[in-house]
């Protein structure tokens, strides 16, 4: 069993891997059996489904900031804020506009491998940001 403090490690190590965009090194702290909520469906188990996440995303430049860590046993929570702009987000394109948006991601942590992720962002003001509008559906009488 890993130390909450080797924990916190990882799961920080984590997020500044996705900056760096260095996916096989992502696949090394995470276990064969790893799987995300809130991300892709249906991603296959393990580093064959981080390879699938992060090979969705396109040509990206993010940069992902740590606001939080917090640990308790064999979880560690992140809240982190990622400034990015990627050709298109679920289908909006992006024209080269930058998106900031909140993420936090919870993980938990076992023998050094994060074994499962949790995810919930704010994909609903990165959609804001690249011109999605939100409008009144028309009611039927």
């Amino acid at each position: 069993m890993s130390s909450i403090e080797d924990n916190k490690i990882i799961a920080q190590r984590w997020i500044k891997l996705i900056s760096e965009h260095k996916i096989e090194e992502i696949c090394e702290i995470t276990a064969p059996n790893w799987k995300m909520h809130g991300g892709l469906p249906r991603l296959p188990l393990g580093p064959e489904g981080v390879r699938k996440l992060f090979g969705s995303f396109g040509s990206i430049q993010q940069k992902w900031t740590i606001e939080d860590v917090i640990a308790e046993g064999d979880k560690v929570v992140v809240r982190a804020t990622n400034t990015c702009i990627q050709e298109s987000f679920l289908g909006i394109p992006s024209r080269g506009r930058q998106q900031t948006f909140t993420a936090t991601f919870i993980h938990y942590i076992t023998d050094g491998k994060i074994i499962e992720t949790w995810r919930n962002a704010d994909d609903l003001g990165r959609v804001l940001q690249l011109g999605a509008r939100i409008e009144p559906g028309i009611s039927e009488q």
